[in-house]
């Protein structure tokens, strides 16, 4: 899965865990959520790093 779809899915069982007052199932969506959030940053930290390094090869291809 990737971070969004971690990250909804994660949702989807806090709420189920919550409707059926069911505390694992509210704390493992919690973690799943929290584990889409993280591959989202990781995603977003990757793709500026390809940028800049990119932007830097440019730079150096004008010298």
């Amino acid at each position: 899965m990737n971070g969004f779809t971690d990250s909804l899915s994660g949702k989807a069982k806090q709420a189920a865990g919550k409707a059926t007052d069911d505390k694992k199932l509210e704390t493992e969506g919690k973690i799943e959520e929290i584990k889409g959030d993280a591959k989202n940053k990781v995603d977003e930290f990757t793709e500026t790093t390809k940028d800049k390094i990119d932007e830097a090869k440019e730079k150096l291809d004008q010298k």
